[in-house]
C-alpha cells in the first residue's frame, strides 16, 4: 500500500501527529482508526468518556475525533474534561444528521468543527488536517517554517517573528528557541536543552540555561502574553499564549 500523495503531517519535533477516536461504534472506530493510520498518524481510541479522558491525558493527542453520544456521558462534559488538561487540543464532533441542536452546542461548547454521520473518511482526514494546521502544533514534513501560537520560526532563513513583529536572535538564542518550538507543550529539562543546544554537559553549570531563557524572555514575552515557563524543578516549557 502507497503513502498517499498529500503532504505528511507531523509534530514539530518530528514524530507521528497522535489523533484520539472516541465512539461507542466498535466497526466505526476500526474504520476510522485505520484511514488515520494509513495517513502515518498514530491512532488510540476509546469507547466511553471516561476511558476518553484517561486517554487524553496520557495520550496527549493533538486532535480528537469525539462522538456526540457516549454510553457513560455525552461528548460536550468530554470536551469539557479534556480542555480542563489541555485548552488548546483541536476537536472533530461527530454528530447524528438530524441532530442540529447537537452541533449547534458542541460549537458552542468549544468544539472546534463536526462532521454528521454518515460521513466519508476522505472528509474527517481532510477536517483533521485543517485543525491541525490551524493549532500549529503541526507541521508538513518538508517545511521549513516553524509555528507555535503567534510565534513563527524560518529554520532556512532564520528569521524569528511574533505576531508579525520581527525579532532578531543570536546563534545561540535561535537554537534554544527552535529546540523550545519543535517540542511545544513540553516539559524540556536543563539537562535536555544543555545536550541538545550545547552538545556537552556544563556540570554545575546549568544557569547558562537560566540566562538565554532569560535573554529569549527579554526578546519573546516582553509586552506581551508569556510563552515561556518555568516549570520549577522539572525545565522549561514553550506554549501558545492564552
Amino acid at each position: 500500500m502507497t503513502q498517499p500523495a498529500t503532504q505528511k503531517l507531523q509534530r514539530l519535533d518530528g514524530t507521528p501527529v497522535r489523533v484520539l477516536v472516541v465512539d461507542d461504534e466498535a466497526n466505526l472506530t476500526e474504520l476510522l482508526s485505520m484511514a488515520l493510520r494509513y495517513e502515518g498518524w498514530e491512532v488510540r481510541a476509546a469507547g466511553t468518556g471516561t476511558a476518553a479522558v484517561k486517554a487524553a491525558r496520557d495520550f496527549q493527542p493533538d486532535a480528537v475525533v469525539l462522538d456526540m453520544m457516549l454510553p457513560d456521558f455525552d461528548g460536550m462534559e468530554v470536551l469539557r474534561r479534556m480542555r480542563a488538561d489541555d485548552a488548546n487540543v483541536p476537536v472533530l464532533f461527530l454528530t447524528a444528521k438530524d441532530a442540529v441542536e447537537d452541533r449547534v452546542a458542541g460549537l458552542t461548547a468549544g468544539g472546534d468543527d463536526y462532521v454528521t454521520k454518515p460521513f466519508s473518511l476522505e472528509e474527517v482526514v481532510a477536517r483533521l488536517r485543517a485543525l491541525m494546521r490551524r493549532t500549529a502544533v503541526v507541521a508538513d514534513e518538508s517545511s521549513s517554517v516553524l509555528v507555535v501560537g503567534d510565534l513563527t520560526m524560518d529554520e532556512d532563513s532564520h528569521e524569528v517573528t511574533r505576531a508579525g513583529m520581527e525579532i532578531n536572535l543570536t546563534a545561540t538564542e535561535f537554537e534554544l528557541l527552535r529546540y523550545l518550538m519543535r517540542n511545544p507543550k513540553r516539559v524540556l529539562s536543563k539537562a535536555q536543552i544543555l545536550d541538545r543546544v550545547w552538545n556537552y554537559d556544563f556540570g554545575g553549570q546549568a544557569n547558562v540555561v537560566e540566562l538565554y531563557i532569560s535573554y529569549l524572555r527579554k526578546k519573546i514575552d516582553a509586552g506581551r502574553a508569556p510563552m515561556i515557563h518555568t516549570m520549577r524543578g522539572v525545565g522549561y516549557v514553550l506554549k501558545p499564549a492564552e
